[in-house]
């Protein structure tokens, strides 16, 4: 296997995203999502959305991130809105000119085929590598914890901290990061907001949303609906890493 960057294989972008996603599609459709387009990756990130080939040239992996500037005077801590407000936060960086100093992980996806293999944790090696390499200090993520789908209803706050009998964390994909020496910062609440109309979440999710809490494919929160509103809200927790140099 070999990690590459768009910058050098923009040939491979569709291939990249044909791999699939994180949890289901509709975490794109949130107005941060919709920012993060191959498009503008390709023009302003693409030294930092890396891709894993197998040893025919194939993609089997995926990371994307972006950098941004934290800490500072008017970013003390990491944002309580998580990934929505981190995307935000690289946007205005890169409108005003701010020279970033850390790297933010987005998502990693595996082949699905590939998907359990370990695969997960030389991409996220990868991602700390280009940190270092272009000047960053720290690599932050917003982890959305894999386990969690299978646990909607379950307060990120009680999900989270959960360790095991050996003392590491129980979430596979929290434990993948503190295996690699990242700290559990501390859960931010409003990660990603998503909200559109009934017939919205019916594309998105292909579910039909009924009056209350909906749990929906892919999702780690459920989705609150009002029909006769024709509105349904998604407010999805996820957990602050950070792997420090």
């Amino acid at each position: 296997m070999r990690i590459v960057d768009l910058a050098s294989r923009p040939d491979l972008l569709d291939p990249a995203l044909n791999l699939g996603d994180v949890g289901g599609e509709f975490i794109y459709a949130g107005f941060s999502g919709k920012m993060i387009t191959p498009e503008r990756f390709l023009r302003h990130w693409a030294r930092y959305f890396l891709i894993a080939l197998d040893d025919d040239g194939v993609p089997i992996a995926r990371a994307l991130s972006v950098p941004l500037t934290y800490p500072a005077d008017d970013r003390p801590e990491l944002p309580e809105h998580g990934w929505d407000e981190a995307i935000q936060w690289a946007a205005h960086d890169l409108m005003d000119g701010r020279a970033p100093d850390t790297l933010c992980a987005l998502e990693v996806v595996v082949a699905p085929h590939l998907r359990g293999t370990g695969l997960s944790t030389p991409m996220l090696k990868a991602l700390k590598a280009r940190a270092a390499e272009t000047g960053l200090k720290r690599l932050i993520v917003s982890v959305r914890p894999i386990g969690k789908e299978d646990e909607p209803d379950v307060p990120m706050e009680s999900y989270a901290f959960r360790r095991r009998e050996d003392g590491l964390l129980a979430d596979r994909w929290l434990r993948t990061h503190e295996r690699l020496g990242a700290r559990l910062i501390k859960v931010c609440p409003f990660a990603v907001t998503i909200s559109g109309s009934i017939a919205d979440w019916r594309k998105w999710a292909g579910v039909e949303l009924a009056d209350g809490d909906n749990v929906i494919p892919g999702g780690i929160a459920p989705v609150h609906a009002n029909v006769e509103r024709d509105c349904g809200v998604y407010v999805e927790a996820n957990v602050w890493m950070e792997h420090p140099f």
